[in-house]
Order: C-alpha cells, then structure tokens, then sequence
C-alpha cells in the first residue's frame, strides 16, 4: 500500500487556506518558496505497549466544559457554549465566508478576534465590552485613499463593522459603549501568515476550546491521534458536559479526567457545576459514569474518531461547532443518553 502524498497534502493546504501568492505571504505551491519537510516515523515501541491493549497513549488531566450562555440567542441555541467564545468564533468563520465569497476583496486569510463580555452581579450576561478583531488586508489597498494610512484604517473599520461584526453578532449585546478594534497598530498589510509570524501547530490551545472559561490540561489537539487522551478524552470530556447542561442538571459543569499511559480506565474524575446543579454532584458523577465511557477504545468507537474528520478542526475551534456530515460527533445530542441523565430528576 502506497503511503499517502504527504508533500502534495501539505501544498494545497495551505494553497486552500489562500498561501496561493508570495504577496500574501507564501506561495505554497512552488517549491523555490516553500519547503515541505516530510518526517514520519513508527509509533514508540514502548508506546504501542499500553495503546495495542486499548490503554491511553499518554499521561494527562483532560477538561470538558458546557454552560447555558449561548441559549439566549437564537442564532447560537443549541452550543451549550461560552458566549464570548462563540461570538470570537462566529467573527473569525466570518471573516473566511467574506474573503472566500469576494465580499470583501481586500481582505486576507490571515485574522483573528477576541470578544469581552460585562457580566451583572448574578453571572448573567449583560452586554459585550470589547471586539477585537485584526484582519490582514491587501498592501495596495492604500492607494485608494492617497498614501492616507488613517483614512485607510476608517475604511477597513467600518467594513468590518459592517459585514462581520453587525453579521456575527446578535442584536443586543453592543451598545453604544462597546469598544470595537479592528486592527490596533493602524495596518495589517501583506504579507502576512507564515511571512510574519510563523507559528506552530498547538500553539492556541485556548482558541480551540473554551477561550480562556473553563480550564484546561495543557495538551493539544492537532496532529495528535485519537489514542492520544490529550485529544480523545477532551472530546469526550466536552460531549458529556455538554449533555449534562443540555438534560437540566446544571446551567454550568466541567469535567476533569485523568489518564494513565497504558491504563485503559481513567485514574480520576470530577465534575465540578460551580453551585448551579439541581441535584447533588455525586449523583450526577455516577450517572454520567454509567452513560459515558471514557476508556480511551471507547471514545474512539463512539465518535468515530478513525475517520477522517479533523480537517475542520484545525481553525474555529473544536468546540461549540455545528455537527455536520459526521464531523464534530462530540457536540452531538444523544437522544438516549439524554433521557438517562434526565430519568434522574
């Protein structure tokens, strides 16, 4: 069997992702300007001793997080997720669909958001403080306000304002008050990507799950496989919190799972719902634990992670996303597993 054309993948990638010109930032796809570096190997030997026999393939705490903040909002029912979190992920998915669909054609594929939310004395949010939005542009773009870097900041601002801020976010939450920065140093020109900061794989463990509400294990996802627990068991970990908020037991929970190489069963597990469960915690542990199975074999199986279902996983989060064509199996409601964490009330 012939291995896959790994240099081939990895070039029209990120050709997808819009690295198609070295204006941009990187042509991928010429070999003068990008180099593909392939090193793969077997599996650690003394690895594959605990993963061949269904145990983890790493040692590890693991968090899952599920609140009621997004149920407010239409547009966001049924993410049982962190409001800020959603929202930051709604503008930067916005800001792709606006490049990709040539609505706004000076926009670039390099961007990112970040979203603030006040709070009243009661937890319950209150309205959005701050929207920070930075967003690569087209260096020529200049040249339609004669060399007028202020007049140029006006424009992307208010654009972005209009056809990705205003479309993201729901009515209501910025007032008159709200801060909106679109690019803070002034200019976000080309190039951009890899041409300015390289990055690395792993590096936005927070923007890939809760940003920044709810803890997390230190492990990241990407390029990790499902026998990796830092991957698995924080899907898993996120898709019974997320049942536990949707069945009524709580408006907020974390679940905490720890993991021993090698050991199939996890060492430890919590759930913390922060004063909001309508019944004891111990209850609630017990029952997710005879409806969930978090041995890393069966979290595999559950969510069919051996399929090929990471592409879109890698930017927007691994969270609070809309499950569609068997991707994102972990922010999927089980029907039947919800009845039996509701048989408990």
């Amino acid at each position: 069997e012939q291995p896959p054309d790994y240099e081939y993948i990895a070039r029209t990638t990120a050709a997808a992702i819009g690295y198609s010109d070295s204006i941009v930032g990187m042509n991928a796809m010429d070999p003068a300007e990008c180099q593909v570096k392939i090193a793969i190997n077997n599996q650690s030997p003394d690895i594959a001793l605990g993963v061949d026999t269904d145990g983890a393939g790493d040692q590890g705490i693991m968090f899952g997080f599920a609140c009621d903040e997004t149920e407010a909002f239409e547009e966001l029912q049924g993410r049982f997720f962190p409001l800020s979190a959603a929202l930051a992920q709604r503008i930067t998915r916005r800001l792709t669909i606006v490049r990709e669909e040539g609505l706004l054609e000076w926009v670039r594929p390099d961007g990112k958001s970040q979203v603030t939310l006040e709070y009243d004395e009661g937890g319950t949010v209150r309205r959005i403080d701050t929207v920070v939005v930075a967003i690569q542009h087209a260096h020529d773009l200049l040249t339609r306000f004669d060399g007028s870097i202020e007049n140029e900041q006006k424009f992307v601002r208010s654009q972005i304002i209009e056809h990705v801020i205003h479309h993201a976010v729901p009515e209501g939450l910025i007032d008159e008050k709200t801060r909106i920065l679109v690019n803070g140093t002034g200019r976000f020109a080309d190039p951009g990507g890899p041409a300015t900061d390289a990055g690395l794989t792993g590096r936005k463990i927070i923007v890939d799950t809760y940003g920044g509400v709810g803890r997390h294990g230190g492990g990241a996802f990407s390029g990790k496989d499902p026998t990796k627990v830092d991957r698995s068991a924080a899907y898993a970990s996120r898709w019974a919190a997320k049942h536990i908020v949707a069945a009524g037991l709580a408006t907020k929970v974390e679940i905490q799972l720890g993991y021993c190489i090698g050991v199939a069963e996890p060492v430890s597990f919590n759930i913390d719902t922060f004063g909001t469960a309508i019944i004891d915690e111990s209850s609630i542990e017990s029952i997710v634990n005879d409806v969930f199975d978090f041995r890393p074999k069966s979290i595999i199986e559950a969510l069919h992670l051996t399929e090929p279902v990471y592409g879109p996983t890698s930017s927007g989060g691994h969270f609070g996303r809309v499950p569609y064509n068997g991707f994102f199996r972990w922010e999927e409601l089980d029907e039947t597993k919800l009845a039996r964490l509701k048989s408990i009330l």
